[in-house]
């Protein structure tokens, strides 16, 4: 994907994600995020948006210290929430738009650039971040298929390779994913010593088929695997779910 595709996604997420807050109401109870408000998520984005966009416009060669961070967060009461949200996803998108090709920042994640970095990151934040907001309103959101499995990509490729240590299991296991609105599959092979993932399909002890923003929303414990083909043992998503969790550093 390139990276007006990505600030465009992330431009209609953010959209969606406000309209769904304000229809949910900033007291309803996130269901995909358990203890959290739609309050509590509306801060939480509208913050990272912030701190993202400081990084592009500052072209910072380093991340902030966390105490410099805090000002990112620093949101109104709840009458005035929204429009804190608004104003700092529009900033961001048009930091995105604007930039030099060039950009030279600190990143975290690979990527092509550090401008593609920080779209994508970005336009990935908001569109999970998107789907727990329509949680508070009982809706599911629907991606289109190339901008999930990007998403795929950057959390089994990027986010799990930080430490794909932490993703080994004795005996090893082994996830398929299927998508059957694109033609792409991924399958995951926790081995003694680390996590594996290979492009394409492979006979596996848990084979899973669905649309890929399924299993984009799978991925990041947004949804289960009752909207999925189950094939195999299902006490290995279990596992694998034990041991899943995202490393931001």
């Amino acid at each position: 994907m390139l990276v007006d595709q990505f600030v465009e996604t992330l431009r209609v997420d953010g959209e969606r994600l406000a309209g769904a807050a304000e229809r949910a109401g900033l007291d309803a109870p996130v269901p995909t995020c358990p203890g959290w408000r739609v309050t509590d998520l509306v801060r939480h984005v509208g913050g990272v948006h912030r701190w993202a966009a400081a990084h592009v416009v500052q072209q910072r060669k380093k991340p902030f210290e966390p105490d410099d961070e805090r000002v990112f967060f620093a949101a109104p009461d709840d009458d005035g929430l929204l429009d804190w949200f608004r104003d700092g996803h529009h900033a961001l998108t048009v930091a995105l738009g604007a930039a030099d090709p060039g950009l030279d920042c600190w990143t975290f994640l690979p990527a092509g650039s550090p401008l593609e970095f920080w779209a994508r990151r970005q336009a990935h934040e908001t569109a999970i971040h998107r789907a727990d907001a329509e949680a508070a309103t009982g809706a599911r959101p629907l991606w289109r298929p190339e901008f999930a499995a990007n998403g795929i990509d950057e959390i089994l490729n990027c986010f799990f390779q930080r430490r794909p240590e932490r993703l080994a299991a004795d005996p090893p296991l082994s996830v398929s994913l299927r998508a059957t609105d694109i033609e792409q599959s991924w399958t995951l092979r926790m081995e003694k010593d680390r996590l594996y993932v290979d492009a394409g399909h492979r006979p596996a002890g848990l084979n899973l088929t669905g649309t890929v923003s399924m299993l984009y929303l799978l991925l990041w414990n947004r949804a289960g695997t009752e909207d999925l083909t189950v094939d195999g043992d299902p006490e290995i998503w279990e596992s694998w779910r034990g041991r899943a969790t995202i490393n931001w550093t």
